[in-house]
Formats: structure tokens, C-alpha cells, sequence
């Protein structure tokens, strides 16, 4: 099932992607989430489809929940940037005013002037979660959604600790959809693609991570409890800006579309003004 958040008559509803367009459902999400992939046989959909032309697409999670990403892990990604395989996760988080819709337009802050593109899967969780073990992590996943961990170069690396380039406003576009763990089947073997106005950049596999959807859920279980409704974001693969010579670096510019394609997940596209 692909779910999705959208702004309707001055509300926020989720909404349920059908053949004949989108149709309207009377729960929230973080309801939906609490009741679990076995309760998504008893929602019912209300009113006419929808064109999804048409939608004001919100993030496709809830605003309240932990963000949690992981650094450098597909290893063409740490290699293009001249970094070691980690050999644990690496952590960080990003905030809730980070978080955008499909469609929606970042503003390029005046703070930075070296903001990079980074298609990533998304996790969702589904149950809490706490030392779980890798055999059983994805029994704790919801599901998926496609995320550009937008981030700003020259504030990131400023100090020590990323946070700061990674958090600014509307830098977490997340959607169009929330796909259901069941819809997606295994999340170790999606493609993965970032397009900026069109060209190709970024076209990987999530096969190529260093850590797997499973030891992410598990290793960070094992330290954060985990609540339905949380984003793991799982890091990305080679291709983005900051691992071109700097002769051929050509940094996010107002005007840009960008485009994170992942297998089964759809297509999530932000302008940058």
C-alpha cells in the first residue's frame, strides 16, 4: 500500500494511492502506524479520488518523531570521499523543521554556498523496538519512502559535527509516499537515483550499502529505543557533489529541480530558490 500525506481544506489527511487516484482515509497516520501493517485491511476510504497532479503533498511521516541518518554507508561513497569504511554505523540526526513535502520548494539559505543532493531510502518504523536482533529487525519496519538528505558542505564540515549542514529548514524532502514493508519486499536490493534538472547523478543499488536495512534497525535499537512513526534515513551512494574535483564542482543553485528516484517507492522532486 502507498500512503501519503496531503493538505486538504486546511487539514492534513492521508491519503491511500489507488488505480483510479487518491482517495481519502479517516485515521491519521501516526494511528495508522500504531495499528500495524495487520491493521491496514480495516481502512476505509472516503469521497472521490483525487488527481495527485493536484495534491499538496505533505512529508509522508509524522512531524513529531526521532530523524536519525547514517553516515557514509555505501562504500563507493565513502571511497569518493576519500574515507574508511566504517566499521559501525555512523550516526547523526536531523530535525523536524527539516522536513518537506513532495513539490514543495527549498529556499536556499544565505548561511551556505555549498548545498549537495543525496538520494537515500528511507526506513519507517513500525513497532518499538529495543535490542532488537538482526534476525528480527524487519518485522519492527512499516515500510519505505524515498528522503534527499539535502545537505550544506561548508557547514557541515565546518566543525567536527554535521548536525549544523544537515538540519537546516525544509533540508529532509521525504515522500511522495510511505510504501508499506510488504509492497517493497526486500529493501537490500532497490535502485537508487538522484537527478538534478534532469541529469542523471547518482544510479545505485541499495545492495551496495555497508550496513543493511536489518543491522541498521538492530544496531540502532540496541542504543535509542525506537518508536512507530521514527525515520532511519540509511545514507548514500556515490555520485554527490562533495566527491567531484573542485574543479567540477557545481553546488545546488536557485532553479534547480532535483529528483530522488528509489525502486517501488516512486519519485520525489524539489525545486531549490
Amino acid at each position: 500500500m502507498k500512503l501519503l500525506i496531503l493538505n486538504n481544506e486546511g487539514k492534513s489527511r492521508v491519503g491511500v494511492k489507488q488505480e483510479d487516484g487518491i482517495r481519502l482515509v479517516d485515521a491519521t497516520l501516526q494511528d495508522i502506524l500504531n495499528r500495524g501493517l495487520d491493521g491496514l485491511a480495516d481502512l476505509e476510504t472516503e469521497g472521490e479520488a483525487l488527481n495527485e497532479e493536484f495534491l499538496d503533498f505533505a512529508p509522508c511521516i509524522p512531524l513529531d518523531r526521532k530523524v536519525i541518518c547514517v553516515g557514509l554507508n555505501y562504500r563507493n561513497h565513502a571511497k569518493e570521499a576519500g574515507l574508511p569504511v566504517p566499521s559501525s554505523p555512523v550516526l547523526f540526526n536531523k530535525f523536524s523543521n527539516a522536513l518537506t513535502g513532495h513539490g514543495k520548494k527549498v529556499k536556499l539559505p544565505e548561511v551556505t554556498t555549498q548545498v549537495d543532493y543525496e538520494a537515500e531510502l528511507g526506513i519507517v518504523i513500525g513497532k518499538p523496538a529495543k535490542d532488537v536482533t538482526r534476525e528480527e529487525a524487519l518485522d519492527f519496519v512499516f515500510g519505505y519512502c524515498c528522503i534527499n538528505d539535502l545537505s550544506a558542505r561548508d557547514l557541515q564540515n565546518r566543525t567536527s559535527q554535521w548536525l549544523l549542514g544537515k538540519s537546516l529548514d525544509g533540508f529532509c524532502p521525504t515522500g511522495p509516499y510511505l510504501v508499506t514493508a510488504d509492497e517493497v519486499g526486500n529493501p537490500n536490493g532497490l535502485g537508487i537515483r538522484c537527478y538534478v534538472n534532469g541529469e542523471l547523478r547518482q544510479n545505485s543499488n541499495t545492495k551496495d550499502m555497508i550496513f543493511y536495512v536489518d543491522e541498521i534497525v538492530s544496531y540502532i535499537s540496541r542504543h535509542i529505543s525506537l518508536e512507530p512513526g521514527d525515520l532511519i534515513l540509511t545514507g548514500t551512494p556515490e555520485g554527490v557533489m562533495f566527491g567531484y574535483p573542485d574543479d567540477r564542482k557545481e553546488w545546488l543553485k536557485p532553479g534547480d529541480m532535483v529528483t530522488v528516484e528509489v525502486d517501488k517507492l516512486g519519485r520525489l522532486c524539489n525545486e531549490l530558490v
